[in-house]
């Protein structure tokens, strides 16, 4: 058959009756993911989904107290919307913690309507992404080490210095910059640590202060509001480490609507005098990490060690996580004793001994094997799921070897049920933690990984050659 004839056979065969097909009426109802929705959808929904830097310093709140300083002028924001609903549409904001680095991604694919970082993002051109005006400007990066130790006036005294800095700085580019001029000057270029995924920036603040980081770099607003729970922070005001910045919040270009009522509110919106209240009486409460591989602490680390590897082999752990654990406990001290119970170097009551089979808990050996055992026990019931990667599920396990393991899977639940990661314990589980229980539980976490993460970089000095543990978390 030639080729004009399949063609008049294919044309004839559209005018033929086709069998019938049921068909809603009206558009498709699928949203595709990355639909930009403006103020008139925002609206008609009822929520406006806000995507923040998950660092408690931007988008915290304990107990109902907003430390992040992003939430006052959330809530401000979420206020004046509501001031000029008609037909009674007021919004609630849902709040959406995610890694700095991954908030414009994230407003890209639609999963949010709003990015309020809290600190300097830059969105690097990003494809259909627009600013609000600024939030707050002329934002300097400030050089951050500890009193006592050599302060900086120059850019070239870093030549060589390692900067540890959290994954989406604004403080990355900045780097890269002073080297190019150090290299201009043929001098070694400053050194750069990432820091481990669960440390947010206030972290890595209160890791100098303790001495385990020598160094950081941070916006100065940040720098300050936490020099004033951390007194041992040093600000070298001398170094100039790039032109200041500005602050935005960031939306979907074509949500017009959206940013002109941001934009209008920016005009009349005022910090509160009382902003930091909350925070610092918070904050001055909890107890702050300390350097615990100084001469003394690592002598004792040593002397218990065999120990401490011994029984994490028999349990399947990384000795240096109970390590950690004995450091936040007891001060790495076998004979601390507490009034409500617990005891010895793992601060482990009786009764929980007792429930791994475990008497005796004032001889050291048995002391740590009933922390071993418990912790193992914790894990291997509630916290099995291989969803839960080795850093989180050990954050899992100490917060519920601190509060009860049912405890903590309620908050999961609740987790889930807010639309964040029930997988996740650092600034998402966390999160319902500091809600229904406050900052003590979350800071033992915290202070826990912590110490891990200080023993874990120098894990090479503190396992010698040849005895290297081989099973590492």
């Amino acid at each position: 058959m030639t080729r004009p004839s399949v063609l008049l056979l294919l044309c004839l065969s559209l005018l033929l009756p086709m069998p019938a097909v049921a068909r809603l009426a009206g558009p498709p109802v699928a949203i595709a993911s990355g639909q930009v929705r403006d103020l008139a959808q925002i609206r008609s929904s009822r929520v406006l989904r806000v995507l923040v830097n998950q660092s408690r310093n931007s988008s915290g709140e304990v107990q109902g107290q907003p430390i992040g300083v992003e939430y006052h002028r959330l809530r401000a924001f979420e206020q004046y919307l509501n001031g000029h609903a008609h037909d009674g549409q007021e919004i609630t904001l849902k709040i959406i913690p995610k890694a700095k680095d991954q908030l414009i991604g994230a407003l890209q694919r639609g999963e949010g309507d709003l990015v309020a970082p809290g600190e300097l993002l830059d969105p690097q051109s990003a494809h259909a992404i627009s600013t609000t005006d600024p939030i707050v400007s002329n934002v300097p990066l400030l050089l951050v080490g500890i009193k006592g130790e050599r302060r900086f006036t120059r850019l070239e005294q870093l030549s060589g210095r390692t900067l540890a800095l959290t994954t989406g700085s604004a403080a990355g580019d900045a780097i890269n910059q002073i080297n190019q001029k150090l290299a201009l000057h043929k001098l070694p270029p400053v050194k750069v640590e990432w820091v481990d995924p669960s440390l947010a920036v206030e972290d890595v603040l209160e890791m100098v202060q303790g001495g385990i980081f020598h160094l950081t770099i941070v916006e100065q607003p940040i720098a300050e509001r936490w020099g004033k729970i951390l007194p041992k922070l040093r600000f070298d005001r001398q170094v100039t480490i790039s032109e200041p910045g500005e602050e935005y919040w960031f939306v979907r270009r074509d949500a017009s609507m959206l940013r002109a009522s941001i934009d209008r509110f920016l005009k009349t919106y005022k910090t509160p005098a009382d902003q930091d209240v909350a925070f610092l009486r918070i904050y001055r409460r909890l107890d702050q990490v300390h350097y615990p591989l100084d001469r003394a602490d690592r002598q004792r680390l040593e002397k218990l060690r065999p120990v401490l590897q011994k029984h994490a082999s028999e349990q399947g752990m990384d000795w240096l996580n109970l390590a950690a654990l004995a450091f936040k406990e007891s001060a790495l001290q076998p004979t601390a004793q507490s009034g409500g119970g617990p005891t010895g170097l793992m601060q482990i009551t009786p009764a929980a001994a007792q429930r791994v089979g475990v008497n005796n808990i004032q001889s050291l050996d048995n002391n740590v094997q009933a922390g071993a055992k418990y912790l193992a026990l914790i894990r291997r019931k509630y916290f099995s799921s291989p969803k839960l990667n080795e850093r989180e599920r050990m954050a899992f396990v100490l917060a519920a070897y601190n509060m009860g393991p049912e405890r903590v899977q309620g908050m999961r639940t609740e987790a889930k049920r807010r639309g964040l990661n029930p997988n996740q314990w650092f600034f998402q589980v966390e999160r319902i933690a500091m809600e229904q229980v406050g900052m003590n539980a979350v800071s033992y976490v915290n202070s826990v990984n912590k110490y891990y993460l200080a023993f874990d970089r120098e894990r090479d000095s503190l396992e010698p050659q040849g005895q290297k543990i081989a099973l590492r978390k």
